[in-house]
């Protein structure tokens, strides 16, 4: 099933595109194994999390609103955003995917949420530490995932937003709400090298 998988993403987003799904598919199932998650579900998941990626707005416009979902006004005006959420709409209505953790694990891949379950934590991740991901501060991400998940997670969202500031962008307040809650349950263990200039800071 999981090759049938890959033949229609393969058909729905560019080779690079594709090269990433797979490559967080695979990161996500080393993950997986070290932390005691499904390895199929986060196979899947991270194959699958960026299916819409490359849709036309019109198309996740559409699927959104058809499904009666309403964007707040942050992310009607964040179309980074919008991928996330079709997505989850897409597996759901055109693959026939019912499995609540890989469809959330999908719709949150972006901006995280409060109280994420391990597989979510899992796509997150792996969606930022991909072999293909080439940023300052990745070796010292990578090493972090594979040591500590929640303290993972507190840097991927400290880096997001750390480069939404940098570029004047929109931050989802899910984003922001994430993050708070892990400083709260797990304190603030990031030691990541700031991506801001000291100007800026």
């Amino acid at each position: 099933m999981l090759e049938e998988y890959k033949k229609i993403i393969k058909k729905k987003m560019s080779e690079k595109r594709y090269i990433h799904s797979v490559n967080v598919s695979n990161m996500a199932v080393k993950l997986a194994k070290k932390y005691g998650a499904d390895e199929l579900k986060a196979e899947l998941a991270g194959l699958l999390h960026d299916i819409t990626k490359e849709m036309p707005d019109e198309y996740h416009l559409k699927l959104i609103k058809n499904s009666g979902i309403k964007l707040n006004a942050i992310e009607k005006r964040s179309k980074k955003l919008w991928h996330s959420i079709s997505g989850a709409l897409f597996i759901q209505k055109e693959l026939h995917i019912s499995d609540e953790e890989i469809i959330n694990a999908v719709r949150y891949h972006t901006t995280g949420r409060e109280n994420m379950t391990l597989l979510e934590k899992i796509i997150f991740i792996a969606d930022s530490i991909s072999e293909d991901r080439k940023y300052e501060n990745i070796k010292f991400i990578r090493k972090v995932a594979f040591e500590d998940i929640n303290e993972s997670m507190i840097c991927c969202l400290r880096l997001s937003i750390e480069n939404l500031v940098f570029k004047s962008k929109l931050i989802a307040e899910e984003t922001f709400n994430t993050y708070n809650a892990m400083l709260i349950k797990y304190g603030a263990k990031c030691q990541l090298r700031s991506v801001l200039s000291d100007e800026v800071r």
